[in-house]
């Protein structure tokens, strides 16, 4: 009897050491396989922002006032030269692009468009870096933009000159739309003439301007 009790008794010890063995196996591979999944989920977080600092390195910086850093730079040139006689401060959005130039977001790579925000005053400057088989389309889109308003003769006097004296040019990879020339009202009183050599003079300086920037 009391050997029976011993077998029983060695059994049970058995069975218990056994599961213990169990459980610790058990909890081991539980143990390693968290460790696991853990190290999958770094190795993807890590994985993710290196694609995240990736994508932001390609895309264009933006200036401080919208545009990018590359627009930026030209048109301070402009400003920088012309002063207190660079009026345009509104900028274009695409849209407005779109229905007042008919320049299309498909047609460029960037631009820049500033317009005054008080409608009676016209000085405009549109830089455009068209796509490689758009130039001749945005270049059409500006001269039909600019004939259609020198045509115009319900213009405000004050202005005649300045649309008549705005001009398009080629710089580099952009195309431009320069109508600048900030206060005539004095010249006005002179005629037209007069406000359209002033106005010429000021388009020159920011052509020149944006020649030695785009150079740099």
């Amino acid at each position: 009897m009391k050997k029976a009790i011993t077998f029983i008794c060695i059994m049970t010890l058995c069975m218990a050491l056994a599961a213990c063995g169990k459980n610790n196996q058990n909890a081991e591979s539980s143990t390693q396989q968290s460790q696991s999944i853990q190290e999958s989920t770094e190795t993807q977080s890590t994985e993710a922002t290196q694609g995240t600092e990736s994508t932001e390195e390609v895309m264009p910086e933006i200036g401080v006032n919208g545009w990018s850093q590359e627009m930026e730079a030209l048109k301070i040139a402009v400003v920088d030269k012309l002063g207190e006689n660079y009026w345009p401060n509104m900028p274009v959005t695409p849209d407005i692009m779109e229905g007042l130039f008919g320049i299309t977001a498909d047609m460029y790579e960037d631009y820049l468009a500033e317009m005054p925000m008080i409608s009676t005053n016209v000085d405009t400057l549109v830089i455009i870096k068209p796509k490689a088989d758009k130039a001749q389309a945005v270049e059409d889109a500006l001269t039909a933009y600019r004939q259609a308003k020198v045509s115009d003769t319900m213009q405000y006097p004050m202005n005649v000159g300045k649309i008549q004296a705005s001009t398009i040019e080629k710089i580099g990879n952009y195309i431009c739309f320069i109508q600048l020339g900030a206060d005539t009202m004095e010249l006005s009183e002179k005629g037209d003439d007069a406000v359209i050599k002033h106005c010429q003079e000021q388009n020159k300086l920011a052509i020149e301007q944006l020649q030695a920037t785009v150079v740099k």
